[in-house]
C-alpha cells in the first residue's frame, strides 16, 4: 500500500508542478514554439481545455490550470484523510486555507528545481538547449534583481544561490504560519 500511496502522491505532484509550470510560461510569455514548452502544453491540454470553456483566463493569467492545480492540492490534502478516517469530510475555511499554503508551497518548489535545473545547465550547454531557453525566459526575471544588487564576483553568480535561499526562508516561515494555523483552528 506505501508503494500505491507514494506512485500516486508523486504523480499528483508531478501534474501540479507541470501546470504551474504551464501558468508560469503563459505569464512569462515564453517562446510556446519551443519543443519543451509544446510538450508542456500537450501534456496538459487534455485536461485544461474543458475547463477552459466554463473558466476563461485572466489576463496573462490562466485561471483554468491554476484552479486545476489547487483543486489536486486539496485532494492531496484530503485523500489521506479519506483513507484513514473512512469519512469524506466537507472542506472547511481550514482546508481552503491549508491548500493555498499548499499551493504556495508547490509553486516554490517549482522555482527551486527549475534555478537549480538552469544552474546545472549553465555549466553545460551554454544557452543553446531548447530546455535551457526556457529555463533562461522563466528564471530570469527571478535572478536579474538580486544581479543588480549582488554584481558576479569573478566570473560567479550568486543570483541563484540567493533564490534558494529565499525560498528556504519561506519554506521556514510556511512551517510557522502552518502550526500558528493549525492552534487557532484547533483551539
Amino acid at each position: 500500500m506505501q508503494f500505491l500511496n507514494f506512485l500516486f502522491f508523486t504523480v499528483l505532484d508531478l501534474y501540479t508542478a507541470v501546470l504551474l509550470l504551464r501558468v508560469w510560461m503563459q505569464w512569462a510569455r515564453c517562446d510556446f514554439y519551443n519543443p519543451f514548452a509544446q510538450f508542456i502544453v500537450k501534456i496538459t491540454q487534455p485536461v485544461v481545455r474543458p475547463l477552459r470553456r466554463f473558466i476563461p483566463a485572466v489576463g496573462p493569467i490562466d485561471t483554468a490550470s491554476v484552479l486545476l492545480a489547487y483543486l489536486l492540492v486539496i485532494l492531496k490534502i484530503l485523500l489521506p484523510i479519506w483513507l484513514t478516517t473512512g469519512q469524506f469530510l466537507i472542506p472547511s475555511a481550514a482546508i481552503f486555507l491549508f491548500g493555498v499554503i499548499e499551493f504556495l508551497t508547490a509553486a516554490g518548489k517549482l522555482v527551486f528545481w527549475l534555478v537549480i535545473a538552469r544552474a546545472l545547465l549553465s555549466w553545460i550547454s551554454q544557452g543553446r538547449n531548447p530546455v535551457d531557453y526556457v529555463l533562461i525566459q522563466l528564471t530570469e526575471p527571478l535572478m536579474a534583481p538580486i544581479r543588480r544588487i549582488i554584481p558576479s564576483m569573478g566570473g560567479l553568480d550568486f543570483s541563484a544561490m540567493i533564490v534558494i535561499l529565499i525560498l528556504y526562508a519561506l519554506n521556514a516561515l510556511r512551517y510557522d504560519v502552518m502550526n500558528w494555523l493549525a492552534s487557532i483552528f484547533a483551539g
